[in-house]
């Protein structure tokens, strides 16, 4: 049985002046978002052997604050195809995973994230999880799917179970669309 957990990066400023998207920082209610989610991450128990990350400032920013408020660091493999990634190259990324690792943590971005969730799950009437991963994958939001498969390499298309999808504003309404 394997696990993949997607975490999307959190809110991130817009009216920053930085040069390149890649250097995009959070914004205040993304870090708000990021530490909610470490929080309950914590408090659900989730757990991973490995993470691997784009290495965008947003991303690395989540991921620290997303430790701080789990209670455990989060040292990532930084892996730059995840920046931007669509989600054959995210499969791909997942595919390559080393056995060993039962449950894997994967931040990165959209586009990808909500596509390789929607890809990996199959769509079944009434799953109300996946219809809300449909309707959006937002910012700071977590996925966690599982596969009763043995290797990484046979992680595919409508092989996985949803098991949770939660959002910061699931958390805190203040994180919520409408907010800041």
């Amino acid at each position: 049985m394997k696990r993949l957990i997607l975490l999307r990066h959190a809110k991130s400023g817009w009216d920053d002046p930085v040069k390149c998207d890649f250097d995009r920082p959070l914004n205040g209610r993304g870090r708000r978002g990021a530490l909610a989610i470490g929080r309950w991450m914590r408090e659900a128990g989730v757990r991973f052997d490995h993470a691997i990350a784009s290495p965008a400032v947003r991303v690395a920013e989540t991921l620290a604050l997303v430790a701080d408020s789990y209670g455990a660091p989060i040292a990532p493999e930084w892996e730059r195809r995840v920046y931007l990634a669509s989600n054959a190259t995210l499969l791909e990324v997942v595919q390559e995973a080393d056995d060993a690792v039962e449950t894997l943590l994967m931040s990165g971005h959209n586009p990808g994230m909500e596509d390789l969730t929607l890809l990996l799950v199959p769509d079944t009437p009434g799953d109300v999880e996946r219809a809300k991963v449909e309707e959006k994958f937002p910012t700071g939001a977590l996925a966690e799917m599982c596969f009763d498969v043995a290797h990484w390499t046979d992680v595919d298309e409508g092989r996985g179970a949803l098991l949770r999808f939660m959002r910061p504003r699931d958390l805190d309404p203040a994180l919520g669309p409408d907010a800041e």
